[in-house]
C-alpha cells in the first residue's frame, strides 16, 4: 500500500461501494455459468464540463489502492447473508480478488470526449463489481483537476508567485466548500496535481509533505481594537509571510492605507520585506486592485504582492485580466473544490470473449454521440513534428497496423469528416496499470504528476485551452476502424428490423 507521508490514500475497504444491480448481475453471471467469461469495458466521457476544450485525467492514485484492497470480509459478507443472496455467491465473494487487467491514461494528461481513458479487461463478474466505484473515483477526481487547470490556464503564463517565478500563481482555498472531508482532501490534492502552487488544506499539504499556504480571515481583524493594530500584530508575528486582508471595513480608505503604514513600520524597524502584500476578497476586484497597486507603488512598496480571491472562475479571471487587474496571486476555492459542471464518465462494455474468441460489443442510440466506440482498442496521440503540438487522438482496433505517413483520420461519429495528417509522431496514451491482477505501474508522486501535467498541457494548442469558445480538438479513428464500426452498427440494426 502506497502511503502519503504516513496516510493511506484510500482509508477504508470500499468493496460495497457499488450499486445494488452490480451485485444482482454479478450473482446472475455466477449462477448462469458466465462468471469466468472475459469482458472489456471502457471508461470515457461525452462532454467537457462547462463547454471547455479539454479535461484532465485524474484518479489513478485512488483506483490503485481500491483494486489492491478489494476483498469481502465478514462485515461485508453479512450484508449478503442478511439480504438472502445465494450461498454460492457468498462463497464466491469470500475468495474474491481482482484478477483482470486495467490500462489507463496517466494522471495529469489532457484528455478529450469519447476516447477510452481507462479500460478494464477481466472476468465479467469482476469487471461488473468494480464499475460504480471506479466511476465515482474518476468522475470526482477529474472534476477537481479539470476545474483547477481551467483556472490556471485562464491566469496565463505571465503571472508570477513569490519565490516561484516559473509557476502560475493560483492557490487552492476550497476545503470549506467541498462536499465532505474526503472530497476536501481530493480537491486539494488534484488541484496541486493540475498545477496549483499550493493549498490552504493542512491535511492535504501534510500528505504531500509540503507547507500549506494561508493568510488571515476577517475575524482576525475584528478581534482587535482597530485594523491597524490587527495588521501590526500580524506583521510582528509573521514578518516572513505578511499578506494582509484589506477589505474588512473599506479597502481603499482603510485597508490599504493601514497596510502601507504597517509596511512602513516594518521597513523602519528592519523587518524583512520579501514577502509582504495584501489580499482583496470582495468588491470590484479589477478596480480595487489597480488603485491599490498605485497606492502601494507610490508609497515605495512596489514589491508588495496583491492576492485576489472571492468566488473566482475562469471567466471572471479572464475578465479581470482584460480589465487590467493588478495581481500576483489568486486564491480559488469554490470552483476547484466544487466546480460547476460534471464529468459524466460512463463505463461501457465494448467486447466479450466467447468460446475463446473476442467479439465486439456496441450500444446503439438514436443520438449518434451516444453510440459506443466498440471493440478492444489502442489510443494514440499524434504530435506535429514541426510545432510539437498535439493535432489529434486516434483510435484503432487492438491488432490493427497504422502508418505514420500521410495517415487519413476520420471522425468516429461522421464518416464524411476526414483529414490527412503527415509529419507527425505517435505516442500511445494508455499504459498498463494491472496485469492478471498484479500492479505493474509505478504511480508517480503528486508533485511529479504536476510537472508532467504542465508539460503535457504545454503541447496542447492554446486555441483548445481558451476559456471562451475553445477550438474543437480532433478525437478521430483510422478509416479501417470507422468502417468496422459502421458495419457493426448496420448489422445490429438489420437484426432489429427483422
Amino acid at each position: 500500500m502506497k502511503m502519503y507521508n504516513g496516510y493511506e490514500r484510500l482509508p477504508r475497504n470500499y468493496s460495497l461501494l457499488t450499486d445494488e444491480y452490480e451485485f444482482t448481475m454479478g450473482c446472475g453471471y455466477l449462477l448462469s455459468g458466465k462468471a469466468k467469461d472475459e469482458a472489456t469495458f471502457d471508461i470515457f466521457f461525452r462532454r467537457v464540463p462547462n463547454n471547455g476544450g479539454y479535461a484532465v485525467m485524474a484518479g489513478l492514485d485512488k483506483v490503485i489502492p481500491f483494486i489492491e484492497n478489494l476483498r469481502f470480509e465478514e462485515r461485508e459478507l453479512d450484508y449478503f447473508r442478511r439480504n438472502n443472496y445465494p450461498k454460492e455467491f457468498i462463497d464466491y465473494l469470500k475468495n474474491f480478488r481482482f484478477t483482470g487487467s486495467i490500462s489507463a491514461i496517466p494522471d495529469g494528461t489532457p484528455v478529450f470526449p469519447n476516447e477510452p481513458i481507462l479500460t478494464v479487461k477481466a472476468p465479467i463478474i469482476e469487471a461488473q463489481l468494480i464499475e460504480s466505484a471506479l466511476l465515482s473515483i474518476i468522475n470526482g477526481a477529474m472534476e477537481h483537476a479539470t476545474g483547477a487547470r481551467a483556472i490556471i490556464e485562464a491566469v496565463g503564463q505571465d503571472v508570477k508567485v513569490y519565490d516561484m517565478p516559473n509557476k502560475k500563481g493560483t492557490m487552492e482555498f476550497g476545503l470549506r466548500r467541498a462536499d465532505g472531508c474526503e472530497a476536501a482532501i481530493d480537491s486539494s490534492i488534484y488541484a496541486i496535481m493540475a498545477g496549483c502552487v499550493g493549498t490552504s488544506n493542512v491535511l492535504a499539504a501534510n500528505m504531500l509533505n509540503i507547507k500549506a499556504m494561508g493568510t488571515m480571515a476577517h475575524s482576525w481583524v475584528e478581534a482587535f481594537e482597530n485594523e491597524y493594530e490587527a495588521f501590526l500584530s500580524y506583521a510582528q508575528i509573521y514578518p516572513n509571510n505578511c499578506l494582509l486582508l484589506v477589505d474588512t471595513y473599506d479597502t481603499l480608505k482603510s485597508g490599504v492605507p493601514n497596510a502601507i503604514k504597517v509596511f512602513q513600520y516594518m521597513k523602519d524597524h528592519g523587518f524583512p520585506l520579501n514577502n509582504i502584500g495584501i489580499r482583496i476578497d470582495s468588491g470590484d476586484l479589477a478596480y480595487l486592485s489597480k488603485v491599490a497597486r498605485k497606492m502601494l507603488d507610490e508609497a515605495g512598496f512596489k514589491n508588495a504582492k496583491i492576492c485576489l480571491s472571492n468566488g473566482l472562475d475562469p471567466k471572471t479571471i479572464s475578465s479581470l485580466i482584460e480589465q487590467g487587474a493588478c495581481f500576483d496571486t489568486l486564491g480559488v476555492g469554490d470552483n476547484i473544490s466544487k466546480p460547476n459542471g460534471r464529468m459524466g464518465c460512463v463505463y461501457k462494455e465494448v467486447a466479450l470473449k466467447h468460446n475463446g474468441i473476442w467479439l465486439p460489443k456496441i450500444k446503439l442510440s438514436n443520438d449518434t454521440v451516444k453510440i459506443v466506440n466498440p471493440d478492444r482498442k489502442r489510443l494514440y496521440r499524434a504530435f506535429d513534428k514541426e510545432t510539437g503540438y498535439a493535432i489529434a487522438d486516434i483510435m484503432m482496433r487492438e491488432d490493427e497496423k497504422i502508418t505514420t505517413d500521410d495517415l487519413i483520420i476520420v471522425s468516429p461519429i461522421d464518416y464524411l469528416k476526414k483529414t490527412k495528417i503527415n509529419n507527425f509522431e505517435l505516442v500511445e496514451l494508455q499504459q498498463p496499470i494491472f496485469e492478471s491482477g498484479e500492479l505493474v505501474y509505478d504511480d508517480p508522486e503528486i508533485l511529479v504528476k504536476r510537472d508532467y501535467c504542465e508539460k503535457a498541457m504545454a503541447r496542447i494548442y492554446p486555441e483548445v485551452k481558451r476559456v471562451m469558445n475553445p477550438h474543437l480538438y480532433h478525437v478521430s479513428a483510422t478509416e479501417d476502424y470507422v468502417r468496422f464500426k459502421n458495419d457493426l452498427i448496420e448489422s445490429h440494426r438489420k437484426l432489429v428490423l427483422k
